[in-house]
């Protein structure tokens, strides 16, 4: 056990508080754990869920852990989004009206999870939590299990859940059943119900370092570090970006951003359009999530640029484009901009139409050449 909570990348503050809670013995019955994704939060729930329920019979502790790690009810329980099946109303189950398909799917993809801790869960159309799947909870709850004195329900995603998946739970947590513990993973907080937040013990989870990130890419994803070393100044603390930007070609994806900015800029609209389908095309909508996060980035080498504050820039091979933007439009302030691309950032999410999110997008970066 101990070389499994050990084996955590960082996060030592969560950590410390978890081994105080345990230490303790006043246990809460629900957490929050939030932070970006893919920095530990659910690793971190696991094998805290199995220091919990350790004893001194290491093969009865051992059964238990793989369990555990297995994500096997009754003995945990893990609630995630889900896609809507045909025809399915409130009244019907969680899984009840999904394909044999999509079911085998979210099995495989239950299973990858389990096997690891940072892997994301990809399921198409899965955008939301079910009110039916937070009913569910009653029947987990009913089931006894002698051989463990806690229990977990952990919900991925949990800013993912609509009002009602919200409100049934949190009769849940305003009733806490025996021997339950909840535990939220989130990258959004904010979204949770103001009710729900201040039922639960929050834990912040931080950014991990490059070095935690390149270990964690070398030893989970088998991506070999001369492709890590070039994302990762890009990666903004967690390996999840750093797979997104693998899988989208991301040399391509800095050309192509580069290009944008250009035609915004110049307020080609066309051209700047164009420069969206191709970076859109053959890759999901989180495409976009990353051409967002590499036009901030880029913003970030405008502003460090502009004040002179180091050398050390993320756009290094295209330092012209922000040198010249600077001499240009040397009284232009770009600090509003993040807060737009944020919004833009979580329409994405929201399945905002794309050619809507599109020319947004196209016309905030083009209001910066003309804000004086």
């Amino acid at each position: 056990m101990k070389d499994g909570w050990n084996n955590l990348f960082e996060q030592v503050k969560a950590k410390e508080i978890l081994t105080r809670i345990i230490e303790s013995k006043r246990i809460p019955h629900a957490f929050i754990f939030y932070g970006q994704e893919g920095v530990g939060k659910f690793f971190t729930a696991i094998q805290f869920a199995k220091l919990i329920n350790s004893n001194y019979d290491y093969h009865s502790n051992e059964t238990i852990w793989k369990r555990i790690s297995a994500l096997q009810e009754p003995y945990i329980k893990l609630i995630l989004p889900l896609p809507r099946g045909k025809g399915e109303t409130g009244d019907d189950s969680a899984t009840e009206k999904l394909s044999n398909e999509v079911i085998e799917l979210i099995r495989e993809e239950i299973q990858k999870k389990s096997l690891n801790p940072y892997y994301k869960i990809n399921i198409e159309n899965a955008n939301l939590i079910k009110i039916s799947s937070i009913r569910d909870i009653r029947k987990f709850v009913n089931i006894n299990i002698d051989e463990m004195e806690y229990r977990f329900i952990i919900i991925s995603d949990a800013h993912l859940m609509n009002e009602q998946a919200q409100n049934a739970l949190l009769k849940n947590l305003e009733e806490p059943p025996e021997g339950i513990i909840f535990i939220l993973l989130t990258s959004d907080k904010n979204k949770l119900l103001p009710t729900i937040q201040s039922r639960c013990w929050q834990i912040q989870f931080g950014p991990l370092s490059e070095l935690a990130i390149k270990e964690i890419l070398e030893s989970y994803f088998s991506i070999k570090r001369e492709i890590v070393e070039k994302v990762i100044p890009f990666v903004e603390g967690s390996p999840l970006n750093a797979i997104d930007l693998i899988q989208n070609d991301f040399e391509n994806g800095l050309q192509r951003t580069v290009s944008f900015l250009r035609y915004s800029l110049a307020k080609r609209y066309n051209s700047a359009y164009r420069e969206l389908i191709a970076f859109k095309e053959n890759n999901e909508d989180y495409s976009i999530k990353i051409l967002i996060m590499l036009i901030k980035i880029w913003l970030n080498d405008v502003i460090k640029n502009k004040y002179t504050i180091n050398n050390e820039y993320y756009f290094n091979d295209y330092r012209e484009t922000f040198i010249k933007f600077n001499a240009k439009f040397q009284k232009i302030s770009i600090s509003n901009i993040y807060q737009t691309l944020e919004s833009l950032d979580n329409y994405v999410n929201r399945n905002l139409n794309l050619n809507v999110l599109y020319l947004n997008l196209i016309f905030e970066v083009a209001s910066l050449s003309i804000r004086i």
